[in-house]
């Protein structure tokens, strides 16, 4: 998935991949995060505006960094850290692999804050600050669960969980209100789980 979303960046013409792209290659891969965004309707109107991105409204995007500003940055590691190895084939550590118990790997195997929003995360070359931090918030969720795997709904929570994210931008220009998912996303995951468990992202 991870993967997706940058190849995504580079089509559009973009130097960072962005909560917006990880919000699309997440809906194009993950059957459970597409369930808690809502019924073939709006799935519809969603991933067609998604779509639009390199001729329309991401336009304007180009050569800016999302950034929010709810995250303060601190400078990246000098080098790599990724205990467990597992990444994705552009060599970014992929978020659905194993979860760092200390909360070390980062989205592209740089050493991040385990904190995902509760302080400092650091930037990784390649990711939106924005989008560093929810795959850092999507891990934390994960362990929180105890699970093993991060899954496409920690994921989505993780994107929606910060409003001035151009992912969020994007649902409610959608008409997607990105307040309407957290509880959405609680019940996908619960019947997921009560199913024996969900499909990592």
């Amino acid at each position: 998935m991870v993967a997706g979303a940058r190849r995504r960046a580079v089509r559009d013409g973009d130097r960072q991949t962005d909560t917006a792209h990880l919000l699309h290659a997440l809906l194009e891969h993950d059957p459970e995060a597409r369930a808690a965004v809502g019924g073939p309707q709006r799935l519809a109107r969603l991933l067609g505006y998604l779509v639009q991105r390199s001729i329309g409204y991401g336009l304007r995007w180009q050569g800016s960094v999302e950034d929010s500003g709810a995250i303060p940055l601190v400078p990246p590691p000098a080098r790599p850290v990724d205990p467990t190895g597992a990444v994705d084939p552009t060599g970014a550590v992929d978020p659905a692999g194993p979860v760092d118990p200390a909360g070390r790997a980062g989205p592209d195997g740089s050493a991040v804050s385990a904190a995902g929003r509760d302080g400092s995360v650091r930037d990784t070359a390649g990711w939106s600050p924005a989008a560093s931090a929810a795959l850092a918030d999507a891990r934390a969720r994960a362990r929180r669960r105890g699970a093993p795997r991060v899954s496409g709904t920690d994921l989505l929570a993780a994107l929606v969980a910060d409003p001035r994210s151009r992912a969020v931008e994007v649902l409610e220009r959608a008409g997607v209100p990105a307040r309407e998912l957290p509880p959405r996303i609680e019940a996908v995951e619960a019947a997921e789980y009560a199913d024996g468990g969900g499909a990592a992202c």
